[in-house]
Order: structure tokens, then sequence, then C-alpha cells
């Protein structure tokens, strides 16, 4: 699952912790991990670790798998979160809650997944 691209990413998300990418020429902070900033087309790239606090942007209700690994989990709540640092992640809201709503502060980690792949998770903060 790993490569060059996103190591920084994935070897971040075993230890808990988000790691994002930053443009050495012009500082833009992007997510997913890309060969190219969007901004200033450099391939000039460091990582960053995100503070892991952001605010939920939207959200959907999952009621089918896109993997057979989560058929169990079923329904889940998967959120978008506008992270501090800028970019927008995708994680999966536990505990899931009824009091969901736009522009709510959420914290993210990881939890391991199906076959130990870690899975980013979103908490109410």
């Amino acid at each position: 699952m790993s490569d060059d691209l996103s190591t920084g990413y994935w070897d971040g998300a075993r230890r808990g912790a988000l790691v994002l990418q930053r443009c050495t020429a012009c500082g833009h902070v992007r997510h997913y991990p890309t060969l190219l900033c969007p901004v200033c087309h450099s391939d000039g790239v460091e990582p960053l670790e995100a503070c892991g606090r952001g605010t939920v942007h939207s959200w959907t209700v999952a009621h089918h798998a896109f993997d057979p690994a989560f058929a169990d989990d079923l329904p889940y709540t998967l959120v978008t979160v506008d992270v501090e640092e800028g970019p927008r992640v995708l994680a999966r809201l536990e505990p899931d809650t009824a009091g969901l709503q736009i522009g709510r502060p959420v914290t993210i980690g990881f939890a391991p997944g199906a076959g130990g792949v870690p899975v980013p998770l979103a908490r109410p903060a």
C-alpha cells in the first residue's frame, strides 16, 4: 500500500499521527500525497505532522462497505474534516454520534483496521 509518495503518511499513521505533505517551494500543505504541488507545481516536498485538530466539513453514512473487511461494521459514519493545517481529510467518526453537525470540533487519530492497516478516526473534541 505504501509507496514513495505515501511512506510519510503511512509511517505517521502507524504511530497514530496524521502526516501531511508541505511544499518546500511555496509552503502549501496538501493531502492526499501527490507528486507535484497543485499550487506551484514544484516537486519539493517535506512531511508535516498535523496537530490532529479540525472541524467537520460534511459527512455521509455508509450502508455499503467499499471493502469486505468493513462489512460487519455497517452502517458507519464517514466525515470530511477541515484540519487546522488546511487540507480536508476523510475519516471514520467514532463514536457514531447523533449530535453531529457541520463545524463541530473533532480530533483525528488512527486505529488498527482490517489486516492491521491503520484507519483514520475522527472523535468529537
